[in-house]
């Protein structure tokens, strides 16, 4: 009985699904309309997006290194996507792919830069975020581009009942990423990166590829969650995605992700990012002043942290 307890307390998403069985009752309680049919819909509507990219800031705060620039990236593939359609005459599927090539070109260079010149990711990356909002803003002139008006998005935002496809795609990415982090070589080197980048180095593990690696995803499922929201709302956007990094990173963090990297899961990414949808929904919900969302999620970030060290120490010192 204790070796499975310790086993519970040592997996990093625990007080993450402690907080979100906590919030919710907190929030059933105060607002009975909170678990209805409706709502439901309304909150499994708005999480694949954000869902999405914590799965790629996620997998890289594993490997040991962050992205700030994943809100501008939000912004910008989309961007170049719909001028491309719009006023470029591009084809749709070609147009995407330039997106998708943009964004692992954006990925490419933060980790570049950040292995080159052995430079904190934070740098680099808050560097980035500044020059790709920029790009974003300068492609649309200041004002949102045409979107095409025969464009189908079906495949990618249509309204399923009680969720629409892009949750599809959000399990689709999940699925395909747990089985890699959790069930791969790829997974174990990712892991031994971000815990022991030299001793990872010295078993004949190339960290450096690794990181480029997670990088690139990072910036490519930024960017295809970008165009998720661009579809939903038929609108390209230059101020898309403003604040998004930080959201994503709590939502790693509060999930069990570890700031000095090598610690996390793909279930607590998932829990941390309907934790961060489920008090911004509550919040409405039981008529409580949104202005108190961002303090909520901060107090929640600390409190994750603290969790996270306690709990882990507490299954070190059980026998």
């Amino acid at each position: 009985m204790q070796s499975i307890l310790k086993t519970l307390l040592s997996r990093p998403e625990i007080s993450a699904l402690v907080m979100l069985v906590v919030v919710v009752a907190g929030f059933s309680f105060m607002a009975p309309q909170f678990a209805s049919y409706g709502n439901t819909r309304v909150l499994l509507f708005s999480l694949p997006e954000l869902g999405i990219v914590v799965l790629g800031v996620g997998i890289l705060m594993i490997v040991g290194e962050f992205d700030l620039s994943v809100g501008s990236v939000f912004a910008l593939v989309p961007m170049l996507m719909v001028i491309a359609m719009g006023r470029w005459g591009v084809p749709p599927i070609v147009a995407m792919l330039m997106g998708f090539a943009l964004a692992l070109a954006v990925g490419y260079i933060n980790g570049w830069i950040t292995l080159t010149f052995n430079i904190p990711s934070f740098v680099t990356t808050l560097g980035m975020l500044f020059m790709a909002r920029s790009l974003a803003t300068v492609l649309s002139g200041g004002f949102p581009p045409p979107f095409p008006a025969n464009l189908s998005t079906d495949l990618f935002v249509a309204d399923l009942g009680l969720f629409r496809s892009s949750m599809l795609w959000f399990a689709g990415f999940a699925l395909i990423l747990g089985i890699v982090l959790h069930f791969s070589n790829l997974g174990n080197w990712i892991f031994a990166t971000g815990g022991q980048s030299q001793a990872a180095a010295d078993m004949g593990i190339d960290t450096r590829k690794v990181k480029l690696f997670c990088f690139m995803l990072c910036s490519f499922l930024a960017g295809f969650a970008g165009m998720i929201t661009t579809l939903r709302l038929r609108s390209a956007l230059p101020a898309l995605g403003e604040g998004l990094e930080l959201q994503a990173i709590a939502a790693a963090v509060i999930g069990g992700a570890a700031l000095t990297g090598g610690i996390g899961s793909l279930v607590g990414m998932l829990v941390g990012t309907t934790l961060i949808r489920v008090i911004d929904n509550g919040l409405v919900m039981a008529r409580i002043d949104a202005n108190w969302f961002r303090f909520a999620i901060g107090a929640l970030t600390i409190v994750a942290v603290i969790l996270n060290t306690w709990v882990r120490a507490r299954a070190r010192r059980m026998k």
